[in-house]
């Protein structure tokens, strides 16, 4: 009696999410992926396979950590910068773009302190916008001493405004409302004597606005577009509460809080780790200078904002294939039409859940 034929085994269809290559058995569980991940075009990406990553911190343990793919390290070894990640056509492209990436630190401000007459000559300069429409962005620093019985309490105590060329726009010491307990001298180096005639408080905040503000409104500065400027820092609502001042959320640029330059776990780097990692030079090697922090900030604000993305999707396409709906969302979509589309068309429904700091270049390219 003839044997019944063998039986062959088809293999398995897997769902595979063309960002970060991950793969699943079904459908529904890469629809699912896809709504968490938040994918998009502004993630970091590696330049050899064009994996998306959370993070610059995961993309670089993507090309250089221990579980790097080989193909990955060999290539971004010869043609990468391990400073911004990018890729290279050649090691002569490398070398060259080195000379430019990597930065060297500025020159401290020490304890000099601007005149508060020449600082309103500086905030006066600063008065107009000649960056073509796009959003002019300024720089702020605080230095911290302590209040309270225990000298916990932050107080700041010394502040420094710089504008998008490293000028400094405002400098000065500040005089807290209350005592102080605690100088911290080995990182501030302030003293009872360097505060003695500083600056009031309340006279702090009306100059700062006065830069940030630029003459707008504070109710026009809460829409986009207009006059009013980015604020750039490291822990910005650190040090707006510590002074007591408001600044408008969507006109923050906070390198402790970005997602690209966060952990993986969105914990936040220190701006020396930062500093060190992506402009290639150290900062708060002994006491700290606002006018050092500022550049750093600035320079890393820079940098990012740069990053050329390309964002231009299928969404229009995909409403004419699916009929009705054009929003560019998940919830746009019912569950079967969904699962009728390819995994490179629920990439494109994919946003990311923090805004691109790109996104302040091309506002200037807009009509």
């Amino acid at each position: 009696m003839d044997s019944e034929p063998d039986l062959q085994k088809t293999p398995t269809a897997r769902h595979k999410c063309p960002a970060c290559y991950k793969q699943y058995k079904k459908k529904e569980h890469l629809i699912e992926h896809m709504k968490v991940a938040f994918h998009s075009a502004h993630d970091p990406s590696c330049g050899v396979c064009r994996k998306h990553c959370k993070s610059f911190e995961s993309l670089r343990e993507h090309l250089t950590g221990p579980l790097a793919k080989a193909n990955c390290t060999k290539i971004f070894s010869e043609k990468g910068c391990d400073l911004c990640l990018k890729l290279f056509d050649s090691p002569a492209s490398l070398s060259q773009h080195r000379e430019m990436c990597l930065l060297s630190a500025p020159a401290p401000i020490g304890t000099v302190i601007i005149p508060c007459a020449e600082s309103q000559s500086y905030m006066n300069l600063c008065g107009e916008n000649h960056f073509d429409n796009r959003p002019e962005a300024i720089a702020m620093d605080c230095e911290m001493v302590g209040g309270g019985s225990d000298g916990s309490l932050d107080l700041c105590a010394r502040v420094c405004l710089t504008d998008e060329d490293e000028n400094i726009l405002f400098h000065t010491y500040v005089r807290p409302q209350i005592s102080i307990t605690n100088y911290r001298y080995e990182i501030t180096g302030l003293t009872e004597d360097d505060l003695r005639n500083a600056m009031p408080l309340k006279e702090v905040h009306e100059k700062i606005l006065q830069v940030l503000y630029n003459g707008e409104s504070i109710g026009r500065s809460r829409l986009d577009g207009g006059k009013a400027k980015l604020l750039v820092g490291h822990d910005l609502e650190h040090d707006l509460d510590c002074m007591g001042m408001y600044y408008p959320e969507h006109l923050l640029r906070d390198t402790a809080k970005y997602h690209p330059l966060m952990k993986t776990n969105l914990v936040s780097h220190s701006l020396k780790y930062l500093t060190r990692t992506y402009l290639g030079y150290d900062i708060q090697s002994g006491m700290h200078d606002p006018y050092e922090d500022c550049v750093a900030v600035m320079r890393l604000y820079k940098r990012f904002r740069a990053l050329d993305h390309q964002t231009e999707g299928i969404v229009a396409s995909l409403a004419t294939k699916y009929s009705n709906d054009i929003h560019g969302n998940f919830d746009s979509w019912t569950t079967e039409k969904l699962e009728k589309m390819t995994p490179d068309e629920l990439y494109e429904l994919s946003k990311p859940n923090y805004k691109c700091w790109c996104l302040d270049r091309r506002q200037a390219l807009q009509p």
